[in-house]
């Protein structure tokens, strides 16, 4: 027998039965008109297709050069992996631990928990664990912080150009590209769409 789901405002905590809505139409709160829920088009297929250009750009963005350094007629060049290195080399063991996880593993683990959730479902089948996965998922995603390390990437550029020559690598502009891809990806998935498939499952 099929159950009624029960959606809990966000803003007053009321809880109303989930009904359909039409794509382009949002479900607000009888109390205090807060949105409760907006269907997303296409969400499963649009939300696969950045997941697949975000791996694309992570694996880009980890193997490339990320930035060079001329000074004189020496060029030296850095990816992101030798930039955690390097903190680590200059005692900043702490930093280093942070910007490993923020910014190289909790992206990485976002990407192949949208991937292992979203093939089984195009697939029209229910991975197992769903509801686990989907939780770390959502866990993670605020911890990744790769804008914010974007800007301090700015920032210290801005300071050396007066002493070297800064060269943007290939990884640079995948990185770039890949946080507006994760951006997107928040966007386009439906999340009430994974809950529904969790609660049959």
């Amino acid at each position: 027998m099929k159950t009624t789901s029960l959606v809990a405002c966000h803003e007053c905590d009321l809880l109303h039965q989930q009904m359909d809505v039409p794509i382009g139409g949002v479900a607000r709160c009888a109390r205090c008109g807060s949105s409760l829920y907006r269907p997303k088009r296409d969400s499963l297929n649009r939300t696969f297709a950045l997941t697949v250009s975000g791996i694309i750009f992570y694996v880009i963005a980890n193997i490339y050069p990320f930035l060079g350094f001329r000074i004189g007629s020496q060029i030296r060049e850095t990816t992101l992996a030798t930039g955690i290195y390097e903190l680590y080399l200059q005692q900043m063991s702490i930093i280093a631990t942070l910007v490993f996880l923020t910014v190289i593993m909790v992206p990485a683990v976002n990407l192949l928990c949208l991937l292992y959730i979203l093939i089984p479902l195009k697939a029209k089948r229910v991975p197992p664990h769903l509801a686990k996965v989907f939780r770390l998922y959502l866990l993670l995603k605020p911890w990744g912080m790769m804008e914010i390390f974007m800007l301090g990437i700015l920032v210290a550029a801005i300071k050396l150009v007066k002493m070297a020559t800064i060269i943007p690598g290939v990884a640079l502009f995948a990185f770039m590209a890949l946080i507006f891809v994760l951006a997107a990806t928040s966007v386009t998935l439906d999340r009430h769409l994974i809950w529904d498939q969790i609660k049959w499952q």
